[in-house]
């Protein structure tokens, strides 16, 4: 099923929930952000203007209210039905970011052409009083208003002095305003076969904006647009160049942007992208909800989850034991449709970043596949990591917005199609760690986890282990594991002077080109373990000197020259496994804890 197909079907489903917090606006209306209402006497004089602003929160915002579908504007003067900012209703705009204002003749006169053309001969009340503000209203009268400074440049709706319901919700009113909607096109003769419902209907030219996508325009940005004349075929122009019907080119936008708005919990952002996602069940609204909401607790769960006795925790607890759907939630159907689309911004346009379709089970086994592969002893994380926690582990100081753009979408393919991951993602690990010489647990359990995925689709011959393996053959591996034990004689050796670290000064050349430092580093270290035996401590440097041998069993008599990329990575993960495990206090025997335990083991000090 294509994209619009299936955003269509979903707004076909949500036009049938009936949590009025759940409800999506019909057919030809939409949600709009309205500030102020115009209040009208019979004869069409303002008699008020009243605030419709939204005063629960901190500061006063525009309330959300259902209104005539907007139109799209670029550059062209369009209006909009019974409602408008103030340079189309009320025929002023603010001049050049100033708290004076100009008028703005042009909007204006569509306003009321528009409308005019729509309600003349309506037999309702308000809509006459409406008819004679259009005739009597001038922008001159704007001063005369209650605190024009605050209604300029808002938007503004109608009301008939002593009527509760605005204009635009008279019944007359809805009937020309769908009947206006059924005709639209057929002056233009766009009229075809939709390509996705596959009816022979009105066609549009402009399709509605999509809002709520992280880095896009505020004003909203599109999906399918032609704005160039490159994009164009055969002499046709806008929505004729992919036929969409009226009704579906509503449809797919009201569904995105439902779902889009973050309190309805069915987005998440990945770095630069948006995942979106829905669900599909014979079994009604609440089916897909108990789907959707397991999913979104897995793509972005809580850094930290303290309540024990929380039905959270314990979801989250059995996903890390990675236990069958029906353990996690017994009314889960296995074989619910999913959608996922992950949607980045592009100019005035979004990037389909990747577009998933599959049961539910498959999804869930994939995701809990990729946590098992990021597994690694000791844990960095309280709780499962969110995909978007490992993207901030490749970036400058771990901030977000500082995440390659096109890594987020490459990585969430990765986890929802359970394909090896990206190789982009494992360079940019290796290359941060060599920037920064910052070996952070999340960096650790990412090459684990690249090279475990590789390993089982036959790209590495040798695996990686979870924990601490001394018998580990691997060069790359115990040369990590030697320049721990190495930087850790040095801790011991100098004690608190220590200002710098063998990591901070060779790491990165120790990691890629080991016969270029280690020299070095042995010669350092045997001036340490000097100076550790002539302060009384000569059974640590036995220990020490027992490690160093156990170790460089097996590795020859010479340090390469240089270490593969993925080399690279077991170097990091030997190096980690040696300094932060406490394998060397436990027994050879000891086996590491439970997915469960592990997941739930307290932090370590990355930075220790």
């Amino acid at each position: 099923m294509t994209i619009l197909q299936s955003l269509t079907r979903q707004y076909d489903r949500l036009t049938k929930e009936t949590d009025p917090a759940r409800q999506i606006p019909r057919y030809g209306y939409s949600l709009e952000k309205i500030s102020h209402a115009v209040v009208l006497s019979s004869g069409g004089k303002v008699v008020d203007v009243q605030s419709m602003l939204d005063i629960t929160g901190k500061k006063p915002k525009p309330s959300q209210r259902l209104v005539p579908q907007a139109v799209v504007r670029t550059v062209n003067v369009v209006s909009n039905f019974l409602w408008d900012k103030t340079a189309y209703v009320l025929g002023v705009k603010r001049k050049d970011n100033t708290g004076e204002f100009t008028e703005s003749a042009l909007e204006h006169q569509e306003f009321k052409r528009h409308n005019r053309n729509l309600i003349q001969g309506c037999n309702d009340e308000g809509l006459n009083a409406f008819l004679k503000f259009l005739e009597a209203w001038h922008p001159d009268q704007f001063n005369d208003l209650r605190n024009p400074d605050q209604i300029l440049d808002t938007n503004v709706i109608f009301r008939l002095d002593g009527q509760t319901k605005f204009l635009h919700e008279h019944v007359i009113a809805k009937e020309t305003w769908l009947n206006h909607l059924s005709h639209l096109g057929e002056e233009d003769r766009l009229v075809g076969q939709c390509l996705v419902t596959g009816e022979v209907s009105a066609q549009a030219r402009i399709h509605a904006k999509i809002k709520g996508v992280a880095g896009a325009q505020s004003s909203g940005a599109s999906i399918v647009s032609f704005n160039q004349s490159s994009f164009l075929s055969y002499g046709k122009e806008q929505g004729e160049n992919a036929p969409v019907s009226r009704y579906a080119a509503f449809a797919y936008p009201t569904a995105l942007n439902h779902m889009l708005d973050r309190k309805n919990g069915r987005c998440v952002r990945v770095g630069d992208t948006t995942t979106v996602f829905w669900a599909e069940t014979a079994g009604g609204g609440l089916d897909a909800r108990i789907s959707e909401s397991l999913f979104s607790m897995i793509l972005n769960p809580p850094e930290d989850d303290n309540t024990e006795t929380s039905i959270l925790h314990k979801q989250l607890t059995l996903i890390a034991q990675c236990s069958p759907l029906s353990d996690i939630n017994s009314e889960l159907n296995e074989d619910t449709r999913f959608y996922i689309l992950g949607l980045s911004p592009n100019a005035s346009r979004l990037s389909v970043r990747f577009w998933i379709e599959d049961s539910f089970s498959n999804l869930y086994r994939r995701s809990v596949q990729h946590f098992k592969d990021l597994l690694i002893t000791p844990v960095p994380w309280k709780a499962l990591p969110a995909p978007w926690m490992l993207l901030c582990e490749t970036a400058i100081q771990r901030k977000s917005d500082k995440i390659q753009p096109t890594l987020s979408g490459a990585l969430m393919r990765s986890i929802l199609g359970g394909s090896p991951y990206p190789r982009s993602l494992f360079g940019a690990v290796i290359a941060r760690i060599r920037a920064d010489q910052q070996i952070t647990g999340g960096r650790a359990a990412i090459c684990k986890a690249f090279l475990t995925r590789n390993y089982r689709f036959g790209f590495e011959t040798e695996d990686i282990s979870m924990s601490l393996d001394k018998n580990e053959t691997n060069v790359a591996y115990r040369l990590g594991r030697l320049f721990a034990v190495y930087e850790n004689i040095q801790r011991e050796a100098q004690g608190k002077s220590l200002n710098s670290t063998i990591k901070d000064q060779y790491f990165g050349a120790a990691s890629a080109t080991p016969a270029s430092v280690f020299p070095v580093i042995v010669r350092k270290a045997m001036h340490h373990l000097a100076s550790i035996k002539k302060d009384g401590r000569g059974g640590l440097v036995y220990w020490f000197e027992n490690e160093v041998k156990a170790i460089l069993e097996s590795m020859g008599s010479s340090f390469p020259k240089s270490l593969r990329l993925e080399d690279q990575g077991r170097f990091i993960i030997g190096y980690y496994h040696q300094a932060f495990s406490k394998a060397k206090s436990m027994n050879e025997n000891e086996k590491p804890g439970s997915i469960e335990d592990n997941i739930t083991k307290t932090r370590i000090n990355d930075d220790s």
